[in-house]
């Protein structure tokens, strides 16, 4: 049994003050506010619960900022999508482990501690399964483990190279299955979280480009309970093919002929309109919104005001992992709406701050769309919990729900994060960091 002291912590209720926290077998055993230490309590000032981080792509942390010299055309995502290809040519297992056991750790030191992997890197270069064929699976599963954060692994289906069932490109080749093939993947994938604490299994039919209806409905099918993710309206290019080949735009089509649910995650869904955004709200399933990668890429806006008014249900994500940082994308989330209204505080309800506003939306749709179960500062709920540095400047006068906005607008720094009632996070930095920043680095080295 493990005891945490908090000056102050959010629990479910809200704020409390002087609250003892038990912990046992990687579990909140108690919550007990209005308390004293007792002796040998690890007593610390402000706690939260730790975020899901509902989509990633590891692997795309060893490319960050290979993308961002001008080409001699017009740049926007399907041109970085081309340095991708070409970056995904290069690695292997070895690599792909050692990028994703730092991108990881960094997760765990910006306040995420669960990581949904999109996991669609599954072959050799040339497109040949690995003998093994959940390989490239099992490095996620072992980064996972060396880093110490929770994983929802979402093995990827992608089959086709755009609308049409057009065939796909060479460079796609290590991304490619048929069903049957899918299947022992998912399998495979099973088998190589078995080791992990907590860990669960989904599926991702990639998007409606590389997935047609029948293998999108055959692949939900395989996780009857869930997860199910997808991309889906990312980019203008791709509502325009989606209509052109289906007379409809892909989130209708989504609503329409698959049938989503509150199993289901749409990653992006960034292009709705007034009507899809309504509906997909009503569907009860989540918005995998990436705001940091969206930006990055160009891709557009989220109606996020419009949505969550409908109560639309919404977590974040780090995607290309260009930046590894939840306090930056739940900023973003906000900040980009201002631009679109010219106006402040757009997503708080009245009265109310825009910082709490985002991160229990965020909390609530992580660990629906990651399927964690019950989260937060709760008996029952896993020892997911982060602490602000008490000192920071930016918390001088943050008070109640203006600690959370200190952390997210002003800087305020986290401190520790304990995943599954284990400290991996002390300082703002993870406990093995110098051996998987030194591990990252040697991998990448071949690559220079």
């Amino acid at each position: 049994m493990t005891a945490l002291f908090f000056t102050r912590a959010l629990l479910p209720t809200g704020w409390a003050h002087d609250v003892r926290v038990t912990i046992a077998d990687g579990r909140i055993a108690a919550v007990t506010p209005g308390t004293q230490p007792e002796p040998g309590d690890d007593r610390h000032a402000i706690a939260f619960p730790g975020l899901a981080n509902l989509h990633s792509h590891a692997f795309q942390r060893g490319m960050a900022a290979l993308a961002e010299t001008a080409g001699p055309n017009d740049d926007d995502f399907w041109s970085w999508r081309e340095t991708m290809y070409r970056f995904v040519l290069t690695l292997d297992p070895d690599q792909i482990e050692a990028i994703a056991a730092y991108a990881f750790a960094e997760m765990l030191e910006s306040g995420f501690t669960t990581v949904g992997e999109f996991h669609y890197l599954h072959h050799q270069p040339d497109g040949a399964p690995y003998a093994n064929r959940a390989e490239l699976a099992e490095r996620i599963a072992a980064a996972a483990s060396a880093s110490g954060i929770g994983l929802t692994l979402l093995p990827v289906f992608y089959a086709h190279g755009n609308f049409g069932d057009a065939p796909p490109s060479p460079r796609q080749a290590r991304f490619l299955n048929d069903l049957d093939g899918f299947a022992a993947l998912l399998d495979g994938c099973r088998r190589a979280v078995s080791g992990l604490d907590t860990a669960v299994v989904g599926v991702a039919p990639h998007s409606l480009r590389a997935a047609a209806q029948a293998e999108v409905a055959a692949v939900a099918a395989l996780a009857p309970d869930g997860p199910i993710h997808i991309h889906a309206a990312e980019q203008v290019r791709e509502v325009a093919d989606c209509e052109a080949a289906t007379g409809l735009r892909p989130v209708e089509f989504l609503l329409d002929r698959i049938g989503i649910d509150a199993r289901w995650t749409l990653i992006h869904a960034t292009h709705l309109t007034a009507g899809e955004t309504r509906r997909l709200a009503a569907s009860g399933a989540v918005a995998g919104l990436c705001p940091v990668t969206e930006s990055n890429l160009g891709d557009g806006i989220f109606p996020a005001a419009d949505y969550l008014g409908a109560g639309g249900r919404f977590g974040i994500g780090t995607d290309s992992n260009i930046l590894i940082s939840a306090p930056d994308e739940l900023k973003a989330i906000e900040y980009i709406q201002r631009l679109k209204y010219r106006a402040r505080n757009v997503l708080a309800p009245k009265g109310g701050s825009t910082g709490r506003r985002l991160f229990d939306g965020a909390l609530a749709g992580g660990a629906q769309a990651l399927g964690l179960g019950a989260v937060g500062i709760a008996p029952g709920a896993r020892a997911d919990l982060v602490t602000l540095q008490a000192g920071h400047p930016s918390l001088a006068l943050a008070q109640g729900d203006g600690l959370l906005d200190a952390w997210i607008f002003a800087g305020a720094r986290i401190d520790r994060v304990w995943r599954a009632g284990r400290q991996l996070v002390a300082g703002g930095v993870h406990r093995d960091r110098p051996a998987l920043e030194a591990r990252y680095r040697k991998a990448l080295q071949p690559l220079a």
